[in-house]
């Protein structure tokens, strides 16, 4: 045994949802303990982590390909990650899960990151919502009981009349709804009709901090769904990261930030510890 605690100890790590989010914080969780040795904690590593991730679906990342689900599952193995898939979680208590199979899955640190609920406040509004309490919306995103009352992103739920399932809470449904009720909200004060909210999903990205990155982009150029994965979709979810940035700030104001961010990686720490 060492005679410094810190050289054998271990911290356990419980992340429940094998959605991007998930995903995305168990691999990061493993870059941010790598750069503890420039804050001088070297006998502090990856090696320390002890992390479960659990899904209850059959495969972790269900918006993807199952071959780059599977990529994405093997790369947090290697990573040190034990990932539980078809697991079901019954309750959390203090310092643990606990799941259906009867298995205690014992944390220091206990993460909830399977699924979107709203506030509690929108069930209080005499309007329609699901066991989430998400409003329910029509197809012109105008809630079922008062025709007044738009929603978009988290807080809405819209089944389109094709599909069995709500659109995905994602950055990219809530976009496209917000120019959705723009538009409406333009056509009712002028007295035209309204249009319907048509959902288009062009892809997703997962990144696995520097380890890699996975993802499907709707590729109209070569026909249906393109999957990336690696060099590639580390660069286009690079990008997408940079065009949201000047779509925010402008060109001018979005480029600074874009040179400043170059600049403090060289110079800043790699690590944010407040």
């Amino acid at each position: 045994m060492s005679e410094d605690p810190a050289a054998d100890s271990h911290v356990g790590i419980v992340i429940v949802g094998g959605g991007a989010t998930g995903v995305e914080l168990a691999a990061e969780l493993y870059n941010a303990a790598a750069a503890l040795a420039y804050y001088g904690l070297e006998v502090f590593d990856g090696s320390r982590l002890e992390i479960t991730l659990i899904e209850a679906g059959p495969r972790i990342l269900p918006a993807l390909p199952e071959r780059l689900a599977e990529a994405a599952k093997e790369e947090l193995e290697t990573l040190g990650v034990r990932v539980l898939t078809g697991v079901k979680v019954t309750q959390a208590v203090p310092r643990a899960i606990l799941t259906e199979g009867g298995e205690r899955i014992e944390g220091d640190l206990l993460v909830w990151a399977a699924g979107v609920k709203a506030p509690d406040l929108l069930a209080g509004l005499d309007l329609e919502t699901n066991r989430s309490h998400q409003l329910v919306v029509r197809e012109t995103l105008q809630t079922t009981r008062d025709e007044r009352v738009f929603a978009i992103g988290d807080c809405c739920s819209y089944t389109p009349p094709d599909s069995d399932r709500p659109v995905p809470p994602r950055a990219q449904a809530a976009h496209q709804m917000a120019r959705a009720v723009f538009d409406n909200l333009v056509r009712a004060m002028a007295g035209r009709p309204l249009r319907r909210f048509v959902y288009r999903d062009h892809g997703s990205l997962v990144s696995l901090s520097r380890f890699s990155t996975v993802g499907s982009l709707m590729g109209s150029l070569v026909g249906g769904r393109m999957a990336i994965e690696g060099r590639l979709a580390r660069l286009v979810y690079t990008s997408l990261y940079r065009m949201h940035l000047i779509a925010i700030h402008g060109w001018l104001k979005g480029a600074a930030l874009l040179m400043v961010g170059r600049v403090n990686r060289i110079i800043r720490p790699r690590l944010k510890l407040h």
